[in-house]
């Protein structure tokens, strides 16, 4: 999702997800995905990923985890970026997806990598398998470094052959996307969402 006009912003992240909520469940049933468990975490630019190998009884944010994997059918994957990257990882054969919150630290660490192994181990899904998408982050000038070609990069160099990049700056375009640089901190959030097709 991008930028949502008329929201009142806040250099508490929290108070901005909850000016947020609304629309973003308003975005899920318009997608479709409204009566589907809302599955989020609580990002701190690591390289920890969890597993949804199950539908849980209601909306779920796993603690302290950059990145969720599943083959859960019921669920929708849900991270937060304003400036930080969201990697999508689709298996070409429907068989899992993951969704990753990758920045500076995040992508230091290799926490997409640590994804696509996850991906492998639990859901029998080989780095060739994977179409990966990166999403619109903040990219020089306006950041030091450019984390999004090394994500490309190590995905790459860890077999993923399909990957895509629309090399959209976040801070470029404050018209259509939140930049926690560029608005120095007082600034929304962006909402990816991931679901398997029913």
């Amino acid at each position: 999702m991008e930028r949502v006009p008329g929201i009142e912003l806040s250099h508490d992240k929290a108070i901005v997800l909850e000016n947020l909520d609304k629309v973003h469940r308003q975005a899920r049933q318009i997608l479709g995905l409204g009566n589907r468990k809302f599955i989020t975490v609580r990002q701190v630019h690591g390289d920890k990923i969890a597993r949804v190998d199950s539908v849980p009884a209601t909306d779920h944010c796993f603690e302290g985890c950059d990145g969720l994997i599943t083959n859960q059918r019921d669920v929708c994957l849900g991270i937060y970026v304003a400036d930080c990257c969201a990697v999508y990882l689709v298996d070409r054969n429907a068989r899992a997806i993951g969704l990753v919150h990758s920045g500076k630290k995040g992508t230091a660490l290799g926490v997409v990598n640590c994804a696509v192994d996850l991906m492998r181990k639990e859901f029998d899904v080989e780095p060739p398998d994977l179409i990966v998408q990166l999403s619109p982050c903040i990219r020089p000038p306006h950041y030091e470094i450019d984390f999004a070609a090394e994500i490309a990069r190590q995905c790459r160099e860890h077999g993923v052959e399909q990957i895509h990049d629309n090399k959209v700056c976040t801070a470029c375009d404050l018209e259509h996307y939140y930049s926690y640089r560029a608005e120095k901190g007082r600034t929304g959030r962006m909402l990816a969402m991931l679901a398997l097709s029913d």
